[in-house]
This record gives structure tokens, sequence and C-alpha cells, in this order.
């Protein structure tokens, strides 16, 4: 079974750099030099950090299960990190709006070594701390870079459009060169080097030192609204009356939070998916796949991206219901391929099968971070992005917390059926987003229909 490994991350390659050769002057977009290399600047620091969040990905589950904790307990650990990210993340969401972006990065790089640091300890109470640090930092990543890059490209003048180029190599890098990469390493520390699961935290936190090295000393501060006459409960309240009185924020939201709630899940999800008989899989190899089919995903939305046909609003429809197929695969496998009993040994048929169904959901992950970043940079204010995006991941980890907390109470197919339906809800919450959007444009062109006929009686 070795063998498929290499034949699907093969596959996946040859795609991928065959999509990148092949672009042509329709699928780039034309900058500047200063543009350039305030973009080449974040990318190396983005990079950076997710190598930082990717390093530890594939041996959270391992390492927790070497310490010898049971499914149930290491289901807590992970509940401990998202209810920080729902407890704490609007917090320091609103702080980021009002302290300072550039501030919050560097928040995010020290409570993230901090989190590596108790990796060290088998105690569960220390390994609990380490979550919540990791549960704040996860709500910086995913919200003050962002903030910091839309604030800092507006500032600076530079067109709008050339953020989607910023999303889609930030993802094709972050999401997937790097994420390929730190797979691979951590494969090498633990299984080739037999340095322990330990080893990938401590690469880490020696990226995420270096990558906030370089934010202190290249770049500069911005701010959302830093009025003194606003503390956090009134940010709070800005952001709240700007979702419910705005419905494109508010499905915005909800699809961000259905989308990236089964995203989640499916981190806790595989392993165990794929080795229900404890068969010995290379998790730094088949999470390198997974990122790499990421990456041919951000690809393909670089390309989507750069064109004004189709909407970023359209084409997602197609990219919620695929991803909602593909995790319905571990439900088919299990009532049509018969299970092994077998304990250990290499992974089964339905493992193979799963994989490449898992490949399909992460390409759809690659599509989705870049085009979700675009589409909240024309829909949320500047002066309270930071706190709003958190709010967006309030009820993405209430729901991530609720399945974990079930972890031993449903068969994993039902979780993967649960998944599938949040998806599916969001792949309509989608069409809606595109509709509402449309209306304006309706309107305007039914308002100028008018004014036509008005002025052709004076006309003639």
């Amino acid at each position: 079974m070795e063998a498929f490994y290499y034949l699907v991350f093969g596959a996946l390659s040859a795609v991928v750099a065959v999509l990148e050769l092949s672009k042509t002057s329709k699928d780039r977009i034309n900058t500047s030099s200063p543009f350039n290399s305030f973009k080449n600047n974040y990318l190396v620091v983005y990079s950076l950090m997710m190598a930082g969040d990717w390093l530890q990905g594939p041996y959270v589950y391992f390492l927790y299960s070497t310490y010898g904790f049971s499914k149930g307990d290491i289901g807590q650990l992970f509940i401990a990190g998202f209810g920080s990210s729902m407890l704490f993340g609007t917090i320091v969401g609103s702080l980021a709006d009002k302290q300072g972006r550039k501030r919050a990065c560097v928040t995010y790089c020290i409570t993230y070594i901090l989190s590596c640091i108790t990796k060290h300890s088998p105690q569960y109470k220390v390994l609990m701390l380490g979550r919540v640090l990791g549960g704040i930092a996860t709500s910086l990543l995913f919200s003050a870079f962002e903030s910091w890059l839309v604030a800092e490209h507006n500032k600076r003048g530079f067109d709008q459009q050339w953020l989607s180029i910023t999303f889609s190599k930030a993802i094709f890098l972050g999401n997937g060169l790097v994420a390929i990469m730190s797979g691979l390493v951590g494969n090498l520390l633990v299984d080739t080097l037999s340095l322990g699961p330990v080893s990938p935290f401590d690469a880490a936190a020696i990226l995420l030192a270096i990558g906030m090295a370089i934010i202190m000393s290249s770049w500069s501060e911005n701010y959302g609204d830093p009025s003194e006459s606003k503390n956090l409960l009134t940010q709070f309240k800005g952001a709240a009356t700007a979702i419910a009185s705005d419905e494109k924020i508010a499905l915005l939201g909800a699809i961000q939070s259905l989308f990236e709630g089964s995203m989640y899940t499916f981190v806790f999800l595989w392993t165990p998916a794929l080795s229900p008989n404890d068969e010995e899989i290379p998790h730094g190899f088949i999470f390198a796949t997974f990122m790499l089919a990421s990456m041919l995903g951000s690809s393909i939305a670089s390309r989507l991206m750069a064109r004004s046909s189709p909407r970023v609003e359209s084409y997602m429809q197609i990219v919620f219901l695929v991803s909602s197929a593909a995790l319905t695969l571990p439900i088919l496998t299990s009532i049509l391929v018969p299970p092994s009993n077998v304990k250990g040994g290499g992974i089964s048929f339905a493992g193979c099968l799963q994989i490449l169904g898992f490949c399909a959901f992460e390409s759809c992950v690659g599509i989705f971070w870049p085009s979700i970043m675009k589409m909240r940079s024309q829909y949320i204010p500047e002066e309270a992005r930071s706190t709003i995006m958190n709010f967006f991941r309030i009820p993405l980890n209430i729901f991530v917390c609720v399945v974990l907390y079930n972890v031993n109470a449903f068969p994993i197919t039902v979780m993967f059926g649960m998944c599938s339906i949040f998806l599916f809800v969001a792949c309509l919450l989608q069409r809606r987003l595109l509709v509402i959007a449309d209306k304006p444009k309706t309107e305007e062109r039914f308002v100028m229909k008018e004014r036509n006929l008005e002025e052709e009686p004076l006309n003639a």
C-alpha cells in the first residue's frame, strides 16, 4: 500500500505543476515594484507563521495518544483549544483593532511559542494550558494578520484588485507549499530521525521566533478604530450592529462558521478514520498530501480571481457542494466496503478510497481560503475588521466543541455526516449571498432603464 501514497502525491504534484506552468496573461495581474516588495515581505512572514502552525497539526493527536490519553481525553483537550478561541478570541480581536494589528501579530508568536513549550509535559493540566494558549493564538492567526494586510494595503494606496494576488499567493504558499514541507519535515523529525513526537513543536517555536523578529523590524503599526472613547464593550456592540444590519456580513459569517467548523472537525477525524484498527499510517506524509491538494485548490482559485467572471460568490456554491459530497465518502465506504477486523498492518482499501475523498475536500479548502478573504475584504468594515472576524469564529468554535464533546457518543460516520450537512447548508447560504450581492446591480440597471425611458420623449 506504500506505493498508493506516492501515486496520489505524484499525481497531485503533476496537476499542480501543469496548472502553474500553463498560466497565461489572462491568469495574471500586472502590478508595481513597491507592491511586490510589500507582498513578498508579508508572504515571508505569513509562511513562517503558517509553518509554525502546520508543523504541529499532524502530531497533536498522535502526541497526546503517546502520553497515554484516551480518545475522550484528547477530545477534551481539543475542546479546550476551541473553547479558548471562542471565549478569548473576540477580546483579542478587539484589542488588535484598538491597540494595533502589528502588536497582535507579535502576541500571536509569543503565545504560540509558549503553547509549544507545554507539549514537553505529559501532565494533563499543563497540556490543557497549552491548548488554551493555542486557542488564543489561533484567533490571532486568522484575524490579526489579514486585518493588518488589508489596512496596510489600503494605506499604501495599492489597487484593490491586487489584494486577491496576495491572498491567493499566501494560501498557495502558507497553506500549500509550506504545509507540505512542514508535513515532510515533521515526518523526518519523528520517523526518520526518531526525535520523538514533540520535536515538530520545537521546530515550530524556532520558526515563530524568526517570524516575530521580522515583524518587529519591518512592519509598521495600523489600527481599526484607536479612539480612546471606544472601550471593548462599545467595539463589541459596534461589530454586532454591523453584522445585524447588513445581511451580507451575517451570511458571510454563517458561511465561514459552517465551513471552518467542518474543516476543524475533519482535522480531528481524519486520523481515526484512516486507522480504525490501529493501522500504521505515515501521518506526516498523508498530511503533506492533503496540503498538496489544498495547494491545487489555491492554484485554481488564483486563476478564478484573476478574471472578472465567474465571480467569487458564484463559484463558491460549487466548492461547498463538492466539499459536502467529499465528506460523505467515509459513510459510503462503511456501507459498501466490507470492514476489516485485522489489527495493525497497512492502510485498508476503504482507507485508500477515503484518502481520495479527503484530497478532494482539501482542494476545496484551498479554494475557500483566498475566496473568503476576498469576500471579507469587500464586505467587512475596516474599523472593526478583527472584531467582526473573531465574532464569526464564535459559532464555529461552539460547533466543534459540541462535536468533540460527543466524540465517544457517535460513530465517526455520524460526525462526517453532520459536517457534510453543514457544508450543504453553506452552499445554500452562498446562493443567498449571491442574490443579495446582485441586487444593487439589478436595481441600478432598473433605475437607468427608467431614466432612459423618461428622457426619450424629451429627446423626441
